[in-house]
């Protein structure tokens, strides 16, 4: 202490600091990170959401067949200006109010812009783990003693999940896809192996076809052809 006393009383300072130091507990830490994550997973939910039903607004398809279910619906939409009680924004905002509803109540928005669920948000998701991880272990034992030692024929919910599987789709791409384009799977039989090969095998020649008329992917391949695949270099002098 005498030969060095500023190290001295620095290793007290270092000792009393990290004893007096609060506490930090690692379960409200977590709790707190989970609860930010759901929140702003929520809020980017809707915010999609908000985004797809404000797009299908401005598509004139979708806003002429939502005035006439309103119309069918003997709702009534006041379009032009009667007397001092409103004016044109005014109707505008009615009007748009009552189309947005429509298409909320019959747009049926699948994928990434889907209506977000309260399952969708993480809390719930952990509180609810142990029975998903049952429901999976029911699917799972079911689908090996129906299909595979009772050796039962696929239903349409298990073919497509074949199909989907075979495809590397998550499932909200899948259910993403127009119904008309899964009927189309199911009608080609795509849960067999082999019909799926032969199917992927066109589509990928249809897919080489039409890159090899698209203009700008072949000056793409010029462009790699006389100056190779770009490169990020960094200059260590």
């Amino acid at each position: 202490m005498l030969d060095n006393p500023q190290e001295y009383y620095a290793h007290y300072y270092r000792y009393y600091r990290r004893r007096m130091a609060p506490k930090v507990d690692v379960r409200i830490v977590l709790a707190v990170t989970i609860t930010i994550i759901s929140v702003i997973q929520y809020y980017s939910a809707w915010s999609k959401y908000d985004t797809a039903i404000k797009y299908f607004m401005t598509v004139p398809k979708y806003r002429h067949r939502a005035l006439e279910k309103a119309k069918a619906d003997n709702i009534e939409i006041q379009t032009k200006v009667k007397g001092p009680k409103k004016n044109k924004a005014e109707l505008k905002e009615e009007q748009d109010r009552i189309i947005r509803k429509i298409i909320e109540e019959n747009m049926d928005i699948k994928g990434a812009y889907a209506k977000p669920e309260i399952t969708n948000i993480l809390w719930i998701q952990i509180i609810i783990l142990p029975y998903t991880i049952a429901v999976f272990i029911y699917w799972y034992l079911r689908w090996f003693w129906k299909f595979t030692i009772l050796k039962h024929p696929y239903g349409e919910e298990e073919k497509l999940y074949i199909i989907r599987k075979y495809m590397k789709l998550g499932q909200y791409q899948f259910n993403a896809l127009e119904d008309d384009e899964r009927q189309e799977f199911l009608d080609e039989e795509l849960w067999i192996k082999e019909n799926f090969d032969v199917w992927k095998e066109l589509k990928d020649e249809e897919t080489k076809k039409a890159l090899a008329d698209n203009n700008k992917y072949k000056q793409y391949r010029r462009y790699i052809k006389q100056h190779g695949v770009g490169r990020m270099t960094f200059d260590d002098s």
